[in-house]
């Protein structure tokens, strides 16, 4: 569209400010005819405004389906969290040592290599899950990814359910494994797309709140089992599996795509269904929603046409891989292997095998409470603000850990192990973990978010793996046994984490994923993004 052109056209209004076309065509870098279009850029401009200027509970009210249907699809990691957990708690299941294990100083153990092959069966599916999910998602959405995963978990739960060895249990660890790959990629980015700017933070972060629950569940059925000694002691636990995938299924199936992705497809009419149905109509100016979408899609659309994984590591989205990656990755170094095998770090530091049921139940109930609390913490402060002082926290507690565990122990240094441990998870799951999942799902741009979940979750799976081997060789009789001595080492860790966060991790909060492209393309310093002032008709 020519200047003369845009020039003949009535002059467009935002508040008491006019929409200059000669503006319009100034900040047209990318020469699209959509940029200059006065009408939708005005519709752009007012729905970004009104964004930024939304509060948290206002949001609420607008769109009390978007924050639904985001929870719902956030609800799927609890089948990842509930395995998880399980085989945590199966290494320290009486009746499965003695089926399963070899006698260590007059004491029945599972193997290392075997307490390591479980965890981690599990999580080298997961990885060819999430490189799956990114193709697959950008062909079928989000929606239908989904649920040929969850009928996919239905299937592979039987190869678990009806094991007879260790070898066949992780196998069938290996094949639940990729469906929870789809679920971890495709749920955060799906969450922070169907909600507002003011609700990305509280909605992404209920991933964590998924966990909680998946442990809170296992607790309680491992502690209810604890005492058989039978194989249903660990087969109950295995079914219970299937409580999730059905109804959720069902759910999903009329849940709405998101309008993001359907922008991205050309799906311009369905998308304004989408945006309908994920709010009030009363209330939702969805044509002015519309064109925020339309804008902020065709300038990365110019900048970089069909997604591929390759595009991931070009130009500016390099640095922004480079974070996903990492914050994905740093959710093994902070303490959060002790919480996946609480039951089992309990009894290393010298609790009875009853009392570390218990614990770990009361544990997995104070990660749900400061996962709540993590909500009013991401309204409160930015991104980078909690990330920073809890991973400092933690760091300091990890330590603390390691000092207890090397001086000569009593029942006073067994009871405060094992409430540091606690205190860990607490921080972690109210702090570290939800920061992690929001940090994820807004910096990736939206044309490579599908892709860049997935391969930021490959990364969290490549540090996981061989972190898990460290942690069971650690706390395992059979291996160091270490027990809380392993403070010294994960609080090394965290500090890395904690000085790689100081100087790369930018703040997205109150960012529009507008605003946020520009912030990279400009290359920002990380410490910088908070305080920078980008003009809301920057097509940049």
């Amino acid at each position: 569209m020519s200047f003369d052109n845009v020039e003949k056209m009535h002059d467009h209004v935002i508040g008491d400010e006019k929409v200059d076309p000669r503006v319009l065509e100034e900040k047209n870098i990318h020469h699209s005819e959509i940029l200059v279009d006065r009408e939708l850029m005005t519709h752009a401009f007012e729905a970004e405004n009104r964004e930024h200027e939304q509060g948290v509970w206002e949001a609420v009210k607008e769109r009390p389906m978007a924050c639904f249907w985001a929870f719902i699809m956030c609800f799927t990691i609890i089948m990842e969290a509930f395995d998880m957990f399980l085989n945590g708690n199966f290494v320290a299941l009486t009746a499965f040592k003695e089926r399963y294990g070899v006698i260590k100083d007059g004491e029945y153990a599972i193997e290392t290599k075997w307490q390591s092959a479980l965890f981690q069966s599990g999580q080298c599916g997961a990885f060819v899950g999430v490189f799956l999910a990114g193709p697959i998602t950008n062909y079928l959405g989000y929606r239908w990814t989904t649920i040929l995963a969850l009928v996919l978990m239905n299937a592979t739960i039987f190869i678990s359910f009806f094991a007879d060895s260790l070898a066949v249990l992780v196998i069938g660890q290996a094949f639940e494994g990729v469906p929870w790959g789809l679920f971890i990629a495709n749920s955060p980015a799906y969450a922070s797309e169907v909600v507002p700017l003011a609700l990305r933070g509280a909605c992404t972060a209920s991933l964590q709140m998924s966990w909680a629950v998946g442990q809170i569940i296992v607790s309680a059925a491992t502690y209810g089992y604890n005492n058989r000694m039978d194989q249903w002691s660990w087969r109950v636990p295995l079914a219970l599996q299937w409580i999730f995938p059905t109804p959720l299924l069902l759910l999903l199936f009329f849940a709405p795509e998101s309008p993001w992705w359907l922008i991205r497809r050309g799906r311009r009419e369905e998308a304004l269904r989408s945006i309908n149905r994920l709010g009030r109509k009363s209330t939702v100016n969805a044509e002015e929603e519309l064109a925020m979408i339309e804008r902020t899609v065709e300038i990365e659309a110019k900048m970089g046409g069909s997604p591929t994984l390759l595009d991931l590591v070009k130009g500016t989205d390099l640095r922004r891989t480079i974070i996903t990656c990492l914050m994905y990755a740093s959710q093994n170094f902070a303490g959060n292997l002790i919480a996946n095998q609480a039951t089992f770090f309990f009894e290393q530091a010298g609790m009875s095998t009853n009392f570390s049921f218990q614990l770990n139940l009361i544990n997995s109930c104070l990660q749900f409470v400061a996962t709540i609390l993590s909500w009013f913490l991401t309204a409160w402060f930015g991104r980078r603000t909690i990330y920073l002082w809890g991973t400092a926290f933690n760091m300091s507690m990890l330590f603390i850990l390691g000092i207890c565990a090397s001086i000569t122990q009593n029942s006073s240094t067994n009871y405060a192990q094992a409430c540091l441990g606690v205190i860990i998870s607490f921080v972690y799951a109210g702090t570290l973990g939800p920061i992690s999942y929001i940090t994820i799902a807004e910096t990736s741009s939206v044309r490579l978010r599908a892709l860049s979940t997935g391969v930021g979750r490959g990364a969290y799976y490549v540090a996981e793996i061989p972190m898990i081997y460290l942690a069971s060789q650690m706390l395992n009789p059979t291996g160091w046994n270490l027990a809380g001595k392993c403070g010294y080492v994960w609080g090394g860790t965290a500090a890395v984490c904690w000085i790689g966060a100081y100087f790369g991790l930018p703040e997205l909060k109150h960012r529009s994923y507008r605003e946020a492209d520009i912030l990279f393309n400009r290359k920002v310093s990380a410490r910088k993004f908070k305080s920078t002032v980008i003009d809301v008709k920057d097509n940049e």
